[in-house]
């Protein structure tokens, strides 16, 4: 039973990395609509871009790094 408990905090950790990846996609998205609108401001609606996607990828790096203190600590 515990090693079951383990394996779905594990899994519910990896999840919240693919909902960051979802996220990013739809910053992705919207900035590529922003720029076919506004071409004059791609340059500061990249960087806006970047920055976001950069700061939700370190939410799914620690996710990434719970998760694998879950399964090899508490899994041990």
């Amino acid at each position: 039973m515990e090693k079951g408990l383990i394996a779905i905090a594990a899994a519910l950790c990896a999840m919240a990395g693919c909902v960051t990846g979802i996220g990013e996609a739809k910053v992705a998205v919207h900035a590529v609509d922003a720029i076919g609108k506004n071409p004059d401001a791609s340059g500061k609606i990249q960087s806006m871009a970047i920055i976001g996607a950069a700061i939700s990828e370190t939410c799914a790096i620690y996710c990434l790094l719970v998760a694998f203190l879950i399964i090899f600590v508490l899994g041990a």
